[in-house]
């Protein structure tokens, strides 16, 4: 039986009602080969900031208790914003809150696909030229409200509730026909966009109500940034519609979801759910440009998988990091999401100040772009219960420079940097798609290339025969 709970209660609230949600969206380590491992120094992060039409969603799930913490980046006067979610049933006022933006936006910055450098030893002073040492360190309900149904003059609607949350006006509404529905919110003020009534009519079919906010000018601050609109609910479906955000987008949008639970990494069941490529070597002078290379990075991969994949870009236990892009949320701010299950502690204590025992939170980064065509149906999670840890990471490897000659390490780890260049390159190719012939020549340009290893003397290639049977 699916039940509303209090998004500020450990213990759900015994009223059955249903929580299908929508979101309409408007808008020390020592390693051998370090692009194949952690640690390294924190350069920079591809946040959300660096796509249009994003929006975010936190998901909080425990059970069959989901908290969802919903975002979007609307831009334009906010008499204009309208939010539209259906659920099954009428929530409770107590189920319902405006959360900070700042949770989300520490989210982001802690899961974001990152970029980090290491610099090589002196081959002349270390046996083992190609291993690099780095230091590191591990980030070691109150009364129930409830309303009697108000019918909305012309009976097109009937009123299940209203409420005022924060800086909206909430109205929960249900109807009999979708147009009907749709003719209400327009002539009420309500922005709905074109082609929404045959969505909006498959879930009145199955008896759904539909919440709807807007801004109420009186209460709200003056603020171009909208809070994000919270919602708790019990249900044994894990999963986050999505087909209503298709109807009034211009092209694709951008979703980013932040999965916390306490079993492991969060996948979707009905798309692939997709590692993006990581833990590669790119040249160096992707750090002057990191957003320009994720951004090609993630179309590329969209177009690879015929736009059909939701990508992974993080899954980590939040009682550490590595590297850390930010600090991990403390517990006063994941419980501001919801994360209701753990141990008592400083409200505000980040979780690298306690012992990792008892810590039990993981987190997963899912990014999808998305159409009608791509993702025609909604989102179904599943908690998969892998705790392995993942990132997008893209690594620099700043090569050591002096007179190559000086000693046969030296010529050996110049004949190596010829060859980890060449791959460099091949590898910032097959990620973005970029010519990689130009990647070469910018390269050059920036001194990765043969010709700027001083003393360097490059051998004659050994024929393939000689290198098979000898020199004999």
């Amino acid at each position: 039986m699916m039940k509303m709970t209090s998004i500020t209660s450990q213990k759900p609230n015994l009223r059955e009602a249903a929580g299908w949600l929508l979101l309409l969206a408007l808008s020390v380590c020592l390693l051998p080969a370090p692009a194949h491992a952690f640690c390294g120094f924190y350069v920079s992060q591809a946040d959300t900031t660096l796509f249009n039409d994003v929006s975010k969603v936190a998901l909080v799930r425990n059970g069959d208790r989901t908290v969802v913490t919903m975002a979007a980046d609307y831009r334009g006067d906010v008499s204009e914003f309208s939010m539209v979610i259906p659920v099954v049933d009428v929530p409770l006022r107590e189920q319902i809150n405006v959360a900070n933006p700042a949770l989300l936006d520490h989210l982001d910055r802690y899961t974001a696909p990152r970029l980090v450098e290491y610099y090589d030893p002196d081959p002349c002073q270390s046996p083992d030229f190609d291993r690099v040492v780095v230091t590191g360190s591990r980030i070691n309900r109150a009364d129930i409200e409830s309303a009697s149904p108000v019918y909305a003059g012309d009976g097109r609607v009937t009123i299940e509730a209203e409420y005022e949350v924060g800086e909206y006006d909430i109205l929960i509404l249900s109807a009999e026909q979708s147009d009907g529905l749709i003719s209400w919110l327009t002539d009420n003020g309500y922005r709905i966009p074109a082609g929404a009534e045959e969505v909006v009519a498959s879930y009145l079919k199955r008896g759904m109500k539909f919440f709807v906010a807007r801004v109420a000018l009186d209460r709200h601050s003056g603020s171009s940034v909208l809070r994000p609109i919270q919602i708790a609910y019990e249900d044994e479906n894990f999963m986050l519609p999505i087909r209503l955000g298709t109807v009034n987008a211009e092209g694709q949008q951008e979703l980013f979801i932040f999965a916390l639970t306490r079993q492991g990494r969060v996948e979707t069941r009905n798309y692939r759910t997709q590692k993006l490529p990581s833990d590669l070597d790119v040249p160096i002078y992707i750090k002057d440009e990191f957003g320009d290379f994720y951004r090609d990075l993630f179309t590329h991969q969209v177009a690879q998988s015929d736009g059909r994949s939701v990508f992974l870009e993080y899954a980590w236990d939040m009682a550490w990091c590595d590297p850390c892009a930010a600090e991990p949320l403390s517990r006063g701010e994941l419980r501001s999401l919801g994360v209701m299950w753990l141990d008592d502690g400083r409200d505000g204590s980040p979780f690298q100040q306690r012992s990792r025992q008892g810590v039990d939170v993981f987190v997963t980064r899912l990014h999808l772009r998305y159409d009608g065509e791509s993702f025609p149906e909604d989102l179904d999670f599943q908690i998969t219960g892998d705790r392995r840890n993942f990132q997008g990471r893209y690594v620099l490897r700043h090569p050591w420079r002096g007179d190559f000659g000086q000693c046969e390490a030296a010529g050996q780890y110049a004949e190596s940097l010829v060859s980890r260049w060449d791959q460099e390159a091949k590898t910032l190719a097959n990620l973005t798609g970029r010519d990689a012939g130009k990647i070469r020549d910018r390269m050059a340009a920036e001194g990765m290339s043969a010709a700027s290893l001083t003393g360097w003397k490059q051998q004659p290639k050994t024929p393939w025969w000689r290198r098979l049977w000898g020199n004999g």
